[in-house]
């Protein structure tokens, strides 16, 4: 190709055996790979990352690594903690925390395109099952200054609708028991907090980078709560001396396959036993309240700010929103990938119509966005063809994400005295999806948290002798619902769009409601 980018190569029949990527071949790579071209031994831990997942390394560690090249931030290495699984531990130890990100599109022909940035600023990986011991001392290190999270919704144990923490939850119970060997990352992060202050070592801020409303303020919520569980003077030192900055974090970041090893593989060279794909777009609104000090991420494009909370609606109601009713919908058409779905015109059109005639009214003011032209960047954005990023995928973990992606939306609308037809059939989708099998008789698995209440609250609303009296029931499901629970007119909406899923299918419905306003 002559634009400099790397085209995909390599199947799993004839993909040839590749030494393994590693510090000491990096000058091996072909010359259009970016790579570190700074000091790696020089690296200082001064970020403890908790979610070593490939969203974190495609954004934070992505940002760092320009923030490192621009302005030389060797203080501000990453250590990052797997909370659960060994899986990217092992995979990039041998590596010595070098991976690649895959940055895809399409060219003006529609072919998919790659560009290859190996990414160095992962200085340690731990995982929290084997060492709990050694991630609280990464966290009471003196050097570190920054306590991130992508730990999910469902990481932060908390209730999805009202957002207090959770003390049924088994990790949380866990922790209050036994706070030396945490589970949990808001288990993790008080202890850790503890012996910072027990040492007389400065404050860190706790930077939470998932899709929660207020990320940062949701999780200074339930750390404060959890420590005053267990030292009313510990949460007076957190909430009085760390920082709890809100952000809004916006990148596509699918799930890596063998596939994706393999086009790595033939583009580089050298095998990555964990590279992470990624669309091109980044963007990140963070508020500037650091305790100690941070990288220098706005040399990456990051706008540090006084007040992300309108950016963060936003992205979670736009384009989060928008993401989750595409999934369902998407899903029940059997559709596999987010492409294959705006690929239709009756889902893109009902998304465009969801975003701007219903969840536009509800976003505060954002000085010299051009609304319409942001909504058709983001169907472009869906329509992305070389990231093949899986609807069951964004389907996952429904109950921790509606409550921010949808309802919140529909409870504002409904406050106001507005229409919600085209939010309360991305919801009515929802629960059409929970039966676990689309339109053309194929099962999946539903893969959430609480699968096995809302499995309870469908049987047990499925007693009731109309399908109105059904959907009333099932909106009692609290940890969801929340203060929606049984609401007439969302009853009403929902099972006028149920009806209609199941009695004409997702394309029909869609195309009908993209046009009832």
């Amino acid at each position: 190709m002559n634009d400099g980018s790397l085209g995909f190569a390599a199947t799993e029949s004839d993909a040839p055996a590749f030494p393994r990527l590693h510090p000491s071949v990096l000058s091996e790579l072909p010359a259009e790979v970016e790579r570190p071209r700074y000091d790696r031994n020089a690296l200082r831990a001064g970020i403890v990352h908790l979610g070593l997942g490939s969203f974190a390394r495609a954004f934070l560690c992505a940002f760092n690594e320009t923030a490192i090249h621009a302005g030389g931030e060797p203080h501000f290495g990453v250590i990052g903690v797997s909370l659960r699984s060994p899986a990217v531990r092992d995979a990039l130890a041998p590596q010595d925390g070098l991976y690649t990100v895959a940055r895809r599109d399409a060219d003006a022909a529609g072919q998919p395109r790659q560009r290859l940035q190996v990414i160095g600023n992962l200085v340690g990986q731990l995982v929290a099952p084997e060492d709990p011991g050694a991630v609280l001392e990464a966290i009471a290190a003196t050097a570190t200054r920054i306590v991130s999270l992508t730990v999910t919704e469902k990481g932060y144990a908390h209730d999805p609708a009202s957002g207090r923490l959770r003390e049924d939850h088994p990790d949380i119970a866990h922790d209050l028991r036994q706070p030396e060997a945490p589970r949990s990352a808001v288990g993790f992060i008080v202890r850790g907090l503890a012996l910072r202050r027990a040492r007389g070592l400065p404050p860190v801020t706790l930077l939470s980078l998932d899709n929660l409303p207020h990320n940062g303020r949701t999780l200074q919520g339930l750390v404060l709560a959890f420590a005053r569980r267990v030292d009313a003077a510990l949460a007076d030192w957190i909430e009085t001396r760390c920082t709890f900055p809100n952000s809004m974090v916006d990148r596509i970041v699918p799930a890596t396959t063998d596939a994706d090893r393999e086009q790595v593989a033939a583009a580089l060279g050298h095998r990555d036993a964990w590279p992470v794909p990624a669309e091109p777009y980044l963007d990140w609104v963070v508020e500037d309240r650091f305790a100690a000090g941070r990288p220098d991420w706005h040399l990456a494009g990051a706008r540090c700010v006084v007040d992300a909370s309108a950016w963060e609606q936003l992205k979670l109601r736009a384009v989060n929103g928008s993401h989750s009713a595409l999934a369902y919908l998407g899903a029940m058409a059997g559709r596999r990938t987010v492409d294959e779905a705006v690929g239709q015109p009756e889902l893109r059109e009902f998304v465009r119509a969801m975003v701007t005639q219903e969840v536009r009214s509800t976003l505060p003011p954002l000085p010299n966005l051009d609304f319409d032209s942001y909504v058709q960047g983001l169907l472009d954005r869906f329509a992305n063809p070389a990231l093949a990023h899986r609807l069951q995928q964004i389907a996952m973990d429904g109950s921790q994400k509606l409550p921010q992606r949808l309802l919140a939306t529909i409870e504002q609308r409904l406050a106001a005295g507005l229409p919600i037809a085209c939010l309360s059939l991305a919801v009515a989708a929802w629960m059409h999806y929970l039966r676990g099998i689309d339109e053309w008789g194929r099962p999946y698995a539903i893969d959430d948290p609480l699968a096995v209440s809302l499995a309870a609250a469908r049987a047990a609303a499925e007693s009731e002798p109309t399908l109105r009296d059904r959907v009333a029931a099932f909106t009692q499901f609290a940890p969801v619902f929340g203060d929606l629970a049984g609401h007439a007119t969302l009853v009403d909406a929902l099972t006028k769009a149920l009806a209609s899923l199941q009695s004409v299918g997702v394309r029909l419905t869609a195309q009908r409601w993209a046009r009832t306003e």
